[in-house]
């Protein structure tokens, strides 16, 4: 089955709340469209939501600030390592100078026959910049970072594997994937249509010690893949938990999507994500997506002494 169609949100483990949305709205200049709370377990944590113009499939960033939690989590193998955003040709100087000016270590870097610029989330989660041409994903020039820079969405995520053997039957067989390109000890793979918001690269490192995949700062969590509806997604969760991957959930209702969990062989948490109708208008208008903080219906009554835990952000 190939009913995966791209990326659909990418979620992180980060430290401070307003250091996570200062770094994302302020320094990557992306749009805020969510402002809620994690759905599961009994400690409030915020959910932020970051993503391009229009909040589109595929380029949807979302974290899970943890620093209030105590919660410190270990970056290593069978994990997601590396989240990578598209920015447009030839923008690469330009987010150079703009790290450097927030005091934030970046590097020119290049792989996949593709120009980047690597540098890691304040808690230390890796992230690359990569220049795409023709991105028609439209960016958001209203957080100080121009269009012609701006970035366009998720172009792939990076898998660190101890066993890519294993890991690469998976995402072609189970994952909607075709296999394109092999470098060293890194193998591209796609999704869908192709190209930028599409790709898996899936790297081994037989002697890197393992990650943790609890909730807990400094590591990437969880990458989500988008799907066109309940029906296809209730097929397609058949379909792979058939194949004998039986570390799968039920439906999870997430205000804004409904999800399916499965634990990939190579460690990695990925999702199949249908997304409502109604997008990120579900609670808020339409034109004030983002703007305010969400609560869950069934703590919204205990609002002010959750804000109070968590801390309340400047935005």
């Amino acid at each position: 089955m190939k009913d995966l169609n791209c990326l659909h949100h990418i979620t992180l483990c980060t430290g401070d709340a307003q250091e996570d949305y200062d770094f994302h709205t302020g320094t990557l200049g992306l749009r805020s469209v969510k402002k809620t709370l994690l759905y599961d377990g009994k400690v409030p944590i915020y959910h932020f939501y970051y993503a391009n113009a229009l909040g589109d499939a595929s380029a949807i960033v979302t974290s899970f600030p943890m620093r209030h939690t105590g919660l410190k989590g270990r970056r290593g193998s069978n994990q997601i390592r590396t989240l990578m955003l598209s920015i447009p040709e030839g923008s690469s100087a330009y987010w150079l100078k703009r790290l450097a000016e927030r005091g934030i270590e970046a590097a020119a870097d290049e792989k996949m026959g593709e120009k980047r610029v690597l540098f890691t989330h304040p808690c230390g989660i890796p992230y690359a910049l990569v220049e795409v041409a023709d991105d028609e994903r439209p960016g958001w020039d209203q957080n100080g970072v121009p269009l012609e820079a701006a970035i366009h969405g998720m172009h792939g995520i990076e898998v660190s594997v101890r066993d890519r053997d294993v890991m690469d039957d998976f995402v072609q067989q189970a994952w909607s994937c075709d296999r394109n390109i092999d470098e060293g000890d890194t193998v591209r793979f796609s999704m869908g249509a192709g190209g930028t918001g599409t790709l898996i690269d899936v790297v081994s490192e037989p002697d890197r010690h393992q990650g943790t995949w609890t909730f807990a700062e400094g590591i990437i969590h969880h990458c989500a893949f988008d799907i066109d509806s309940l029906e296809l997604q209730q097929e397609y969760r058949a379909y792979v938990e058939g194949m004998g991957y039986t570390d799968i959930s039920e439906v999870k209702d997430r205000g804004y999507f409904d999800s399916v969990y499965v634990r990939s062989p190579g460690g990695a948490l990925f999702e199949a994500t249908v997304s409502k109708p109604e997008g990120w208008a579900v609670d808020e208008a339409a034109d004030r997506i983002g703007e305010q903080i969400m609560i869950s219906p069934q703590f919204e009554q205990d609002r002010e002494q959750i804000l109070d835990v968590i801390g309340r952000i400047s935005y």
